[in-house]
């Protein structure tokens, strides 16, 4: 969900039971009302449950998901992608645009991107960037 959400991310979310067990991790590892990617996906790994599951109680708990290791939300007014100084691998742009879906890159596949070309997740986010290619599915649900 995106700033003017804010309050009422749990809208999205209505009919959904909120798992008590992920709650409890969730707000303990939360600071400020605030959650990071990082350790909403640490949650994800340590209860081996999907990163969508810790999103749902992060939404329904009102808490605000920062610091989006694809550097897209979460840091202040703007994002936190590095300008790419390179041109783009024709390799990895290949399978870029292969891995689009409705002209959007899936969130899951530019992690799986940067794990097959040992690159950061910062990086494929700049790649896309300067390829217009927006980023798409967030894991955690904060955006479609």
């Amino acid at each position: 969900m995106t700033r003017k959400d804010e309050g009422n991310f749990a809208g999205k979310r209505k009919g959904i039971a909120l798992n008590e067990k992920v709650a409890s991790l969730v707000k303990a590892r939360a600071q400020n009302n605030r959650i990071s990617c990082v350790e909403a996906h640490k949650i994800s790994s340590e209860l081996n449950i999907s990163p969508e599951e810790v999103g749902v109680a992060i939404d329904l708990l009102e808490i605000r998901i920062v610091e989006c290791q694809l550097g897209l939300f979460g840091y202040g007014t703007g994002k936190n992608i590095p300008v790419l100084k390179e041109k783009v691998e024709p390799e990895i742009e290949a399978k870029i645009r292969s891995s689009l879906v409705n002209g959007k890159l899936p969130c899951i596949d530019a992690w799986n991107i940067a794990i097959e070309f040992n690159i950061s997740k910062l990086k494929i986010a700049a790649i896309c960037e300067s390829m217009k290619i927006k980023i798409s599915a967030c894991q955690l649900g904060a955006f479609g």
